[in-house]
Protein backbone atom coordinates (compact mmCIF):
# COMPACT_ATOMS: atom_id res chain seq x y z
CA UNK A 1 0.00 0.00 0.00
CA UNK A 2 1.63 3.69 -0.85
CA UNK A 3 2.29 5.52 2.00
CA UNK A 4 1.02 9.07 2.11
CA UNK A 5 3.26 11.48 2.83
CA UNK A 6 1.50 13.61 4.76
CA UNK A 7 -2.30 13.11 6.57
CA UNK A 8 -4.85 13.99 4.48
CA UNK A 9 -6.66 16.58 6.89
CA UNK A 10 -4.74 18.64 8.97
CA UNK A 11 -5.07 21.79 10.90
CA UNK A 12 -3.27 24.07 8.31
CA UNK A 13 -1.90 23.96 4.84
CA UNK A 14 0.60 25.18 2.93
CA UNK A 15 -1.35 26.11 -0.25
CA UNK A 16 0.46 23.60 -2.54
CA UNK A 17 -0.84 20.93 -0.07
CA UNK A 18 -4.35 22.16 -0.40
CA UNK A 19 -4.06 22.80 -4.06
CA UNK A 20 -3.43 18.75 -4.02
CA UNK A 21 -6.14 17.77 -1.85
CA UNK A 22 -8.75 20.07 -3.52
CA UNK A 23 -7.64 17.82 -6.56
CA UNK A 24 -7.97 14.87 -5.49
CA UNK A 25 -4.42 13.69 -5.64
CA UNK A 26 -3.38 13.55 -1.83
CA UNK A 27 -1.99 10.02 -3.00
CA UNK A 28 0.60 11.68 -5.48
CA UNK A 29 1.68 14.48 -3.08
CA UNK A 30 5.37 13.05 -2.92
CA UNK A 31 5.87 12.64 -6.39
CA UNK A 32 4.23 16.40 -7.25
CA UNK A 33 6.22 18.27 -4.75
CA UNK A 34 9.69 16.14 -5.68
CA UNK A 35 8.95 17.63 -9.16
CA UNK A 36 8.23 21.13 -7.68
CA UNK A 37 10.90 21.76 -5.52
CA UNK A 38 11.95 23.77 -4.09
CA UNK A 39 8.68 25.35 -5.69
CA UNK A 40 5.58 25.67 -3.70
CA UNK A 41 3.73 27.18 -6.82
CA UNK A 42 3.12 25.14 -9.80
CA UNK A 43 3.28 26.62 -13.42
CA UNK A 44 0.82 25.72 -15.93
CA UNK A 45 3.03 23.39 -17.48
CA UNK A 46 3.90 21.31 -14.81
CA UNK A 47 1.19 18.92 -14.68
CA UNK A 48 -0.53 18.31 -17.92
CA UNK A 49 -2.27 14.80 -16.38
CA UNK A 50 -3.50 17.25 -13.77
CA UNK A 51 -4.99 20.15 -15.04
CA UNK A 52 -7.01 21.39 -11.92
CA UNK A 53 -3.80 21.27 -9.88
CA UNK A 54 -2.78 24.24 -11.36
CA UNK A 55 -6.47 25.89 -11.58
CA UNK A 56 -6.93 25.33 -7.97
CA UNK A 57 -3.24 26.19 -6.81
CA UNK A 58 -3.91 29.76 -8.29
CA UNK A 59 -7.48 30.17 -7.27
CA UNK A 60 -5.96 30.11 -3.94
CA UNK A 61 -3.03 32.53 -4.43
CA UNK A 62 -5.83 34.59 -6.01
CA UNK A 63 -7.89 34.40 -2.69
CA UNK A 64 -4.45 35.27 -0.18
CA UNK A 65 -3.74 37.89 -2.66
CA UNK A 66 -6.60 39.89 -2.55
CA UNK A 67 -7.28 39.29 1.51
CA UNK A 68 -10.30 37.13 0.92
CA UNK A 69 -8.08 34.44 2.72
CA UNK A 70 -6.21 34.52 5.64
CA UNK A 71 -2.76 33.40 6.20
CA UNK A 72 -0.08 33.11 8.14
CA UNK A 73 2.92 31.29 9.26
CA UNK A 74 3.08 27.64 10.54
CA UNK A 75 -0.59 28.25 11.63
CA UNK A 76 0.01 31.64 12.91
CA UNK A 77 -2.35 34.73 11.02
CA UNK A 78 -0.29 37.84 10.39
CA UNK A 79 -1.64 38.83 6.81
CA UNK A 80 2.01 39.73 5.82
CA UNK A 81 1.97 39.86 2.09
CA UNK A 82 5.94 38.76 1.89
CA UNK A 83 5.10 35.40 2.81
CA UNK A 84 3.38 34.50 -0.55
CA UNK A 85 6.82 32.97 -1.15
CA UNK A 86 7.62 31.72 2.24
CA UNK A 87 7.69 27.78 2.34
CA UNK A 88 6.08 28.06 5.63
CA UNK A 89 2.68 30.18 4.26
CA UNK A 90 -0.13 28.17 6.05
CA UNK A 91 -3.96 29.02 6.08
CA UNK A 92 -5.79 27.49 9.08
CA UNK A 93 -8.52 24.72 8.31
CA UNK A 94 -11.53 26.58 9.43
CA UNK A 95 -10.59 29.46 7.41
CA UNK A 96 -9.82 27.41 4.24
CA UNK A 97 -13.51 25.71 4.71
CA UNK A 98 -15.55 29.14 5.37
CA UNK A 99 -13.61 30.43 2.29
CA UNK A 100 -14.69 27.99 -0.18
CA UNK A 101 -18.15 27.66 1.24
CA UNK A 102 -18.00 31.36 0.14
CA UNK A 103 -16.64 31.23 -2.89
CA UNK A 104 -16.97 27.74 -4.23
CA UNK A 105 -20.02 25.80 -2.39
CA UNK A 106 -20.34 23.50 -5.19
CA UNK A 107 -17.07 22.27 -4.42
CA UNK A 108 -16.68 19.27 -1.55
CA UNK A 109 -13.76 18.19 -0.97
CA UNK A 110 -13.16 15.35 1.14
CA UNK A 111 -10.22 17.08 3.13
CA UNK A 112 -12.54 19.43 4.92
CA UNK A 113 -16.31 17.69 4.48
CA UNK A 114 -17.48 14.67 6.30
CA UNK A 115 -19.77 12.32 4.10
CA UNK A 116 -22.76 13.83 5.08
CA UNK A 117 -21.68 17.49 4.08
CA UNK A 118 -20.42 15.91 0.75
CA UNK A 119 -24.02 15.17 0.27
CA UNK A 120 -25.26 18.79 1.07
CA UNK A 121 -26.46 18.02 4.67
CA UNK A 122 -25.54 20.72 6.80
CA UNK A 123 -25.37 19.70 10.92
CA UNK A 124 -28.70 21.79 11.06
CA UNK A 125 -30.45 19.48 8.71
CA UNK A 126 -28.66 16.52 10.42
CA UNK A 127 -30.47 17.90 13.59
CA UNK A 128 -33.85 18.14 12.30
CA UNK A 129 -33.83 14.72 9.78
CA UNK A 130 -32.70 12.97 13.47
CA UNK A 131 -36.00 14.77 15.16
CA UNK A 132 -37.73 13.83 12.01
CA UNK A 133 -36.89 9.97 12.36
CA UNK A 134 -37.66 10.34 16.15
CA UNK A 135 -41.26 11.89 15.82
CA UNK A 136 -41.78 9.30 12.46
CA UNK A 137 -40.88 6.78 14.75
CA UNK A 138 -43.91 7.53 17.20
CA UNK A 139 -46.00 7.96 14.69
CA UNK A 140 -44.59 4.26 13.61
CA UNK A 141 -45.26 3.01 17.15
CA UNK A 142 -49.11 4.56 17.28
CA UNK A 143 -50.07 2.90 13.82
CA UNK A 144 -48.85 -0.45 14.93
CA UNK A 145 -50.73 -0.32 17.71
CA UNK A 146 -53.74 0.56 16.21
CA UNK A 147 -52.84 -1.81 13.26
CA UNK A 148 -52.65 -4.40 16.08
CA UNK A 149 -56.26 -3.46 17.20
CA UNK A 150 -57.57 -3.50 14.07
CA UNK A 151 -56.19 -6.69 13.14
CA UNK A 152 -58.00 -8.39 16.59
CA UNK A 153 -61.11 -6.43 15.73
CA UNK A 154 -60.81 -7.75 11.97
CA UNK A 155 -60.38 -11.56 13.50
CA UNK A 156 -63.53 -10.82 16.14
CA UNK A 157 -65.80 -10.00 13.24
CA UNK A 158 -64.44 -13.04 11.17
CA UNK A 159 -65.24 -15.80 14.16
CA UNK A 160 -69.02 -13.53 14.40
CA UNK A 161 -69.47 -13.82 10.32
CA UNK A 162 -69.09 -17.67 10.66
CA UNK A 163 -71.49 -17.93 13.67
CA UNK A 164 -73.85 -15.59 11.00
CA UNK A 165 -73.20 -18.07 8.68
CA UNK A 166 -73.53 -20.84 10.52
CA UNK A 167 -77.72 -19.72 11.62
CA UNK A 168 -80.13 -21.20 9.19
CA UNK A 169 -81.77 -19.02 6.58
CA UNK A 170 -84.81 -16.79 7.79
CA UNK A 171 -88.38 -18.27 7.32
CA UNK A 172 -90.56 -17.35 4.21
CA UNK A 173 -91.67 -13.33 5.40
CA UNK A 174 -95.52 -14.38 6.18
CA UNK A 175 -98.45 -13.33 4.40
CA UNK A 176 -101.42 -11.28 6.24
CA UNK A 177 -103.52 -14.65 5.59
CA UNK A 178 -100.65 -16.36 7.18
CA UNK A 179 -99.96 -14.14 10.32
CA UNK A 180 -104.00 -14.00 10.91
CA UNK A 181 -104.11 -17.31 11.06
CA UNK A 182 -101.01 -17.87 13.73
CA UNK A 183 -103.11 -15.09 16.00
CA UNK A 184 -105.92 -17.52 15.56
CA UNK A 185 -104.05 -20.03 16.74
CA UNK A 186 -103.16 -18.00 20.03
CA UNK A 187 -106.30 -16.51 20.41
CA UNK A 188 -108.10 -20.27 20.23
CA UNK A 189 -105.45 -21.77 22.61
CA UNK A 190 -105.93 -18.34 24.85
CA UNK A 191 -109.62 -18.77 25.08
CA UNK A 192 -108.81 -22.74 26.01
CA UNK A 193 -106.87 -22.07 28.72
CA UNK A 194 -109.12 -19.75 29.95
CA UNK A 195 -112.45 -21.43 29.55
CA UNK A 196 -114.47 -23.45 31.00
CA UNK A 197 -116.71 -26.54 29.87
CA UNK A 198 -120.09 -26.25 29.27
CA UNK A 199 -120.67 -27.72 33.00
CA UNK A 200 -118.60 -25.05 34.18
CA UNK A 201 -115.54 -27.37 35.17
CA UNK A 202 -112.42 -25.00 33.87
CA UNK A 203 -109.83 -26.48 31.46
CA UNK A 204 -107.08 -24.83 32.84
CA UNK A 205 -105.98 -23.49 36.53
CA UNK A 206 -104.59 -19.73 34.72
CA UNK A 207 -107.27 -17.15 35.44
CA UNK A 208 -105.21 -14.85 33.72
CA UNK A 209 -103.24 -13.90 30.62
CA UNK A 210 -100.73 -12.80 33.04
CA UNK A 211 -100.30 -16.07 34.90
CA UNK A 212 -100.21 -17.96 31.37
CA UNK A 213 -97.12 -15.27 30.31
CA UNK A 214 -95.02 -16.04 33.57
CA UNK A 215 -95.59 -19.82 33.04
CA UNK A 216 -94.06 -19.78 29.49
CA UNK A 217 -91.28 -17.31 30.50
CA UNK A 218 -90.10 -19.43 33.35
CA UNK A 219 -89.98 -22.74 30.63
CA UNK A 220 -88.70 -20.55 27.42
CA UNK A 221 -86.71 -17.67 29.00
CA UNK A 222 -84.19 -16.76 26.64
CA UNK A 223 -86.39 -17.43 23.41
CA UNK A 224 -86.91 -14.80 20.87
CA UNK A 225 -90.41 -13.03 21.43
CA UNK A 226 -90.58 -14.85 24.81
CA UNK A 227 -91.09 -11.77 26.81
CA UNK A 228 -94.00 -10.22 28.68
CA UNK A 229 -94.04 -7.08 26.87
CA UNK A 230 -94.35 -9.17 23.16
CA UNK A 231 -96.83 -12.02 24.51
CA UNK A 232 -99.05 -9.06 25.60
CA UNK A 233 -99.21 -7.48 22.11
CA UNK A 234 -99.60 -10.59 20.54
CA UNK A 235 -102.09 -12.25 22.89
CA UNK A 236 -104.22 -9.14 22.60
CA UNK A 237 -103.90 -9.08 18.71
CA UNK A 238 -104.91 -12.77 18.76
CA UNK A 239 -108.14 -11.75 20.71
CA UNK A 240 -108.76 -9.04 18.05
CA UNK A 241 -108.44 -11.31 15.20
CA UNK A 242 -111.11 -14.09 16.87
CA UNK A 243 -113.44 -11.26 17.30
CA UNK A 244 -112.82 -9.66 13.64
Amino acid sequence: MRELPTPLIKAYYHPIEAAIRWSNLHRFERSILAHLCPRMRPDPDDFPRWPTLYLNSERLYCALSNGDLPFGKRGIICQDLSLLDDPDLSICEPHLKAWMQRDYPEEKPSFLYGPAERRGLTWTALQEMSANHAALKVQLDMCAEKAAQLKERNSLLKRALVEVRRLPPPGEVLSDRGRSALLNIIGGLLTTLRGSSPGGQRYSQFDSDAAIIQTVISYHSGRVGITERTMQKHFAAARRSLKA
